[in-house]
C-alpha cells in the first residue's frame, strides 16, 4: 500500500510509455509543488517504461500490473493499493501547464458534494483546439449518446474562451480527472470488465446516481496527444464504443426509461451499421455487429450489475443530461456547435 504524504495522488498509467514520459513526466513532476504527489502505473509494458521512470525519477512512486487487461482494469488494480484523499487520473500522453492542478484542487475542497472534475482539454497537436476525448465538459442526450463543449461527433471547436466558465458536466474525461477516493471505492470503482471507453463515463453516472456532481473546471488547462494506445476511427475504439454504450445503459438507466430506450437504440445502432455498409465501409458494419452479440452474451452480467448498482442509488443527479437528440440536432438541423444547441449546463457554486 503506498500511503501518500500530501493529499493527492496523481496516478499516472503507463503502457509503453517512456516517449510520453520523456516529454511530459519533467513538468508534471515540477508541478507536484502545488500540492500533489505522483504516481506511475506501468500497465505490463512491453518496452523498458519502468526503469526509465525509476532510473531517471527516483522520486516517484512505482506500481507494476503484471498482466495489461485494459485501461480500466489497470487503474482499478492500482488504485486499490494508493491511500489518498484526492485521485487524478492521468493518462501517460498528457502535457500539463503551469498551474494546472489547484484550481482543481480548490474546485473539490469548495463543494464537497463534487465528486469528480476535470480541466479543460485541448489537443497537443494543435493547441488552440479541444481535444476530441473529454474538451470542454461531457454530456449526454436522452437516448444516451456522449458528447463535449467543444466536440460534437466529428466537428472540433477552436478554443476563442467560450467555454471559460465552471459548470456541471454528466462526465469527465478518463484521460485526467480529479475524482475522491472514497466515493471512489464506495461506488465500485472504475469496472474492469468495460476494458477501454466509456468507463470513466459509467463511474461518473454510479456517482451521480448517489446524488453527486462532476464538474469542469475551465482554469486548469491540459494538453492531449490522443489515439496513442487505440487510435481514433480504428474498428477497436468502434468495437468499445458501441458495446459499452450499451452496458452503461443497461447497467445505470431507470428502468422505466429502459423498456423504450433500448429497444430504439438497437434501432439506431442498425441505422448506424446499415449506413456504412452502403458506403463501403464492410469492416465497420462487422465491428459493430459483433459489439452488439459481444453484449447479447454477456447480458445476464451487465444485469447482475444493474442490480448491484441499484444498492447504491439515492437521488439521482440528471444535470449534464440533454433533453433533446443530439444526432437529430447534430446531422439534420446542422447543430454543429455546443452554442448552437441553445442549451446553459448549470454553473458550479
Amino acid at each position: 500500500m503506498i500511503e501518500c504524504h500530501k493529499d493527492t495522488a496523481v496516478v499516472i498509467l503507463s503502457y509503453n510509455g517512456t516517449k510520453w514520459h520523456e516529454l511530459f513526466l519533467p513538468k508534471i513532476v515540477e508541478e507536484a509543488h502545488t500540492g500533489y504527489e505522483v504516481i506511475v502505473v506501468d500497465n505490463a509494458s512491453t518496452d523498458d517504461t519502468l526503469q526509465y521512470v525509476q532510473t531517471n525519477f527516483p522520486s516517484i512512486q512505482t506500481i507494476q500490473i503484471g498482466i495489461n487487461n485494459g485501461f480500466a482494469n489497470g487503474y482499478y488494480e492500482a488504485l486499490k493499493q494508493i491511500k489518498a484523499k484526492y485521485y487524478v487520473l492521468l493518462s501517460a500522453d498528457f502535457e500539463v501547464t503551469e498551474g494546472w492542478y489547484p484550481p482543481l484542487h480548490e474546485a473539490m475542497e469548495r463543494d464537497a458534494l463534487l465528486a469528480a472534475c476535470q480541466p479543460k482539454i485541448r489537443y497537443w497537436r494543435d493547441k488552440e483546439c479541444f481535444e476530441y476525448a473529454g474538451a470542454g465538459g461531457g454530456f449526454m442526450d436522452k437516448y444516451g449518446y456522449m458528447f463535449c463543449r467543444g466536440r460534437i461527433f466529428f466537428d472540433i471547436e477552436k478554443d476563442n474562451g467560450q467555454y471559460n466558465d465552471n459548470v456541471e458536466v454528466f462526465w469527465a474525461s478518463g484521460g485526467c480527472f480529479m475524482v475522491r477516493a472514497d466515493l471512489y471505492h464506495k461506488v465500485g470503482g472504475l469496472d474492469n470488465e468495460l476494458y477501454a471507453h466509456m468507463e470513466e463515463i459509467d463511474l461518473c453516472w454510479r456517482l451521480k446516481n448517489t446524488g453527486y456532481k462532476i464538474g469542469y473546471i475551465a482554469k486548469s488547462l491540459v494538453y492531449h496527444v490522443g489515439g496513442s494506445v487505440i487510435s481514433y476511427g480504428s474498428p477497436q475504439k468502434l468495437y468499445y464504443n458501441f458495446r459499452n454504450n450499451l452496458i452503461l445503459l443497461i447497467k445505470n438507466e431507470k428502468g422505466t426509461k429502459l423498456l423504450w430506450l433500448f429497444p430504439y437504440r438497437l434501432i439506431l445502432d442498425g441505422v448506424a451499421g446499415m449506413r456504412l455498409l452502403l458506403t463501403g465501409n464492410f469492416k465497420q458494419t462487422y465491428t459493430i455487429m459483433k459489439a452488439h452479440f459481444h453484449f447479447y452474451g454477456s447480458i445476464g452480467k451487465w444485469l447482475g450489475r444493474r442490480r448491484e448498482n441499484k444498492k447504491l442509488i439515492l437521488t439521482r443527479n440528471e444535470a449534464g443530461i440533454y433533453q433533446r437528440s443530439i444526432v437529430w440536432d447534430y446531422f439534420l438541423l446542422r447543430r454543429k456547435k455546443f452554442t448552437d444547441l441553445g442549451w446553459t449546463p448549470p454553473k458550479l457554486d
